[in-house]
């Protein structure tokens, strides 16, 4: 059963709000499982972060305050297809070739930085947990062409 995305324990995807295609993944992940999405330049990401990790690593972050995981790089994307219903073996393929796919897509949108070496899963940190709700505050509306 999907998650309410307006909810206290609604999941949030951090995404990099100036990729297109990062952008139409994040709506259909929306979309598909009550998971709010938030673009990496808004400003509650940062503090986000800083609580989190003591810096503000430019990554896909998958947040989940119910399990109070936070999940980074390869593994954001390996949950987020898991969670997606995926068969395992798409979420491996992700996983595997999370790099590639992050370049591929980086140079295809004309990103001039890289990923941040972050791929693992975190515990959630009681000061980031905090801020969980300003993310979601700051979640992104779709596109209307996406809408």
């Amino acid at each position: 059963m999907p998650t309410d995305p307006t909810g206290a324990d609604a999941p949030v995807l951090i995404f990099d709000g100036d990729c297109p295609y990062c952008s139409v993944a994040a709506v259909a992940l929306r979309r598909l499982d009550g998971v709010v999405a938030v673009p990496w330049e808004a400003d509650a990401v940062g503090r986000f972060l800083d609580a989190q990790f003591g810096s503000r690593p430019f990554a896909m972050v998958f947040v989940d305050p119910v399990e109070r995981r936070v999940y980074a790089g390869r593994s954001a994307a390996e949950e987020l297809a898991e969670r997606a219903g995926t068969p395992g073996i798409v979420g491996g393929l992700v996983r595997d070739n999370y790099d590639t796919i992050a370049d591929v897509v980086g140079t295809l949108s004309g990103r001039d930085r890289d990923p941040a070496d972050f791929h693992d899963t975190y515990p959630l940190d009681d000061e980031a947990n905090d801020l969980v709700g300003s993310l979601r505050s700051a979640a992104a509306e779709a596109p209307t062409a996406l809408s």
